[in-house]
């Protein structure tokens, strides 16, 4: 229930989600000064979500900020989150926008930082449960060079809390000594951090795939509207609210 709800409410929060209904609802009203309300407002949150400079600041006060290890450094295990994968019509596995995490992490690996990779992910579908993310990583991650005996793997949490719940359980069997790499995109850092925090597993968060780095201001990037941040925009308001739902629920 919790994973369809996380669902609906990733469509709830989205910008474009709201535009949408104000200008849907703007055609079914009658009257002609609440039509021309609904318009304005949904003209005022696009311009608003549109723009790239407050966008980048909300974001570089949201996300964590970059990590470098040192050479005196070393961790028994890193922990790989899911959600840089998705699967076509055949049931192949590509990588998607966040597969900076499974970079990150073979680095990681080769470098010498970690032992072991935990990959932790099953399905984020609601329909097609058999195909799960864990296995296709594991198997990219051999192809570049890791040990199979390196990689451990849990595939069927649907949600970061089912992530680290049965992460520890991996942990609690093998008695992996801590504390452990937790690498995901440095938007996701706050709340999984705080989740695996509270599970009991001590964690060194390690971020990737930045969605906006402090870069120097400049017209044409930071004042310009960009359509497509609608889009980003969901992905921040649900991790916020959804580190709040976390906390509320003790779950954080």
């Amino acid at each position: 229930m919790f994973f369809i709800l996380s669902k609906i409410l990733a469509f709830i929060l989205a910008p474009v989600t709201w535009i949408l209904l104000l200008l849907l609802i703007s055609f079914i009203v009658k009257k002609a000064t609440v039509k021309k309300k609904l318009r304005i407002a949904a003209v005022v949150i696009l311009i608003i979500f549109s723009n790239p400079y407050l966008f980048k600041k909300t974001v570089l006060w949201w996300q964590a900020k970059p990590v470098t290890f040192n050479k005196m450094q070393h961790f028994s295990a890193g922990i790989l989150l899911g959600g840089m994968a998705a699967f076509d019509k055949n049931d192949v596995g590509y990588f998607g926008e966040n597969a900076d995490r499974f970079i990150q992490t073979e680095k990681l690996y080769h470098q010498k930082f970690i032992d072991k990779i935990i990959v932790s992910g099953g399905s984020g579908s609601l329909f097609r449960q058999n195909l799960k993310e864990a296995d296709f990583i594991k198997a990219e991650l051999i192809k570049s060079g890791v040990a199979e005996q390196n990689i451990l793997i849990e595939n069927t949490s649907r949600n970061t809390y089912e992530n680290a719940m049965n992460t520890k359980r991996i942990i609690d069997s093998l008695q992996l000594k801590g504390p452990f790499v937790l690498i995901t995109s440095a938007f996701h850092i706050p709340r999984s951090l705080k989740v695996f925090n509270k599970a009991g597993i001590n964690t060194v968060p390690f971020p990737s795939d930045f969605i906006e780095i402090d870069t120097p201001f400049a017209v044409d990037s930071d004042l310009l509207p960009r359509l497509g941040l609608l889009n980003f925009w969901k992905i921040i308001i649900k991790e916020i609210i959804g580190t709040k739902i976390y906390e509320l629920t003790g779950k954080a």
